[in-house]
């Protein structure tokens, strides 16, 4: 990867000037042959020449130069997926010196820049002293400010804007939230339903295809990221609980969800279990909990996002996502993760002798022995 274009610009400066490579060789006072190598990167010219060169084409250095560290996206996915390991193997103090490092390199590398607070936001947890993590926080969302307000790709920015939020979020700062997302609220317009039957008129219906068999998996994602928040607002509605276990359940099951996409499937059963519980339905929050269990415990590894006999075209469409098909943590965390959801979550402490509640304990602790 190349960082420093001076060769590119320095070709099309002095085209645009109609020189010869001879002229400028001339004027600089140096060979025909180094103005060649410089043009086509085999050597740099002497930094004494910048200044005399940036004034030669009326650009400054800096244009001259034109430093711009980027990373393409191939890279960046291999990076995340690399830190994502060390996250799990070494220290954290270690594996956080080194996203620093890389972040300062690529400053105006936004997709990078994007990529790496999401890594931290995903490792967050590993950090035990709570000072530190909310310094971190705020950190990882200075960075996220920086790419929204940086960068001219608008799904760059976009996702930069939802994960500022996050943070704030994160922070208890209801108020900020608000601010930055409230009027981003707009009915949604899903370009597959225009793009779908483009591919369609002009005769190419597998693509027709795979262009609306992603929609339907992004939109099945994105419902599941609704229900287990509003499952614990309708607490106070049994009724209304209930309904809506019973539709997300549907849901699940009519797309075969613990298997298509077990890591969306298992927030649900969680939350569908407190909720329970704060209706003081011990019965229900265990069988929720069982399910829960069955779910993370269950043939689902290695984890990484896939299709099945119905998702059967958008395997390629995947692996076009910003850190392919894999997800945004080792599995050894997730496994971990996903264990301590129940056994170090304080809001199933009213279950803790239930001999039900200890068989799921030990079963989920049991996941943790086995090898990733």
């Amino acid at each position: 990867m190349k960082e420093i274009h001076i060769a590119r610009v320095l070709a099309g400066k002095r085209k645009e000037k109609g020189i010869t490579q001879e002229e400028l060789a001339n004027y600089i006072g140096v060979s025909k042959a180094s103005v060649s190598k410089w043009e086509t990167g085999q050597s740099y010219p002497d930094v004494t020449f910048l200044p005399q060169l940036a004034a030669y084409f009326n650009i400054s250095v800096d244009e001259l130069i034109d430093y711009q560290p980027q990373m393409a996206k191939e890279d960046i996915q291999k990076l995340y997926l690399r830190l994502s390991a060390d996250f799990c193997q070494k220290p954290f103090e270690t594996v956080l010196a080194e996203c620093r490092r890389i972040i300062k390199k690529y400053y105006a590398c936004f997709p990078l820049l994007l990529q790496m607070g999401i890594l931290l936001v995903n490792h967050l947890e590993l950090v035990k002293d709570r000072e530190k993590a909310t310094s971190l926080l705020k950190e990882t969302k200075e960075l996220f400010r920086r790419v929204k307000e940086g960068s001219n790709e608008v799904e760059t920015a976009k996702k930069a804007l939802y994960m500022e939020a996050f943070c704030a979020l994160a922070e208890n700062d209801a108020d900020t939230v608000l601010y930055l997302l409230e009027d981003a609220m707009e009915p949604a317009l899903p370009p597959e339903a225009l793009i779908a039957p483009a591919y369609q008129m002009k005769g190419q219906n597998k693509e027709a295809k795979t262009v609306l068999q992603s929609g339907i998996y992004q939109n099945l994602v994105v419902l599941f990221n609704f229900f287990p928040a509003y499952l614990l607002l309708c607490v106070d509605d049994k009724a209304k609980f209930r309904e809506t276990l019973s539709r997300a359940e549907n849901v699940a099951a009519t797309f075969r969800l613990q298997q298509l996409h077990p890591g969306v499937l298992a927030p649900f059963y969680l939350n569908a279990a407190h909720g329970y519980l704060m209706q003081q339905n011990n019965d229900g929050a265990l069988e929720m909990l069982k399910k829960y269990t069955e779910t993370v415990t269950g043939d689902i590894y290695p984890l990484c996002l896939h299709g099945d006999d119905f998702f059967d075209l958008i395997e390629n469409w995947l692996a076009q996502l910003d850190i392919g098909n894999a997800l945004p943590r080792d599995e050894k965390t997730i496994r971990k993760s996903m264990a301590n959801a129940v056994t170090e979550n304080p809001a199933f402490a009213a279950l803790k002798d239930d001999p039900h509640f200890l068989k799921i304990i030990a079963k989920l602790r049991n996941s943790l022995q086995q090898e990733v």
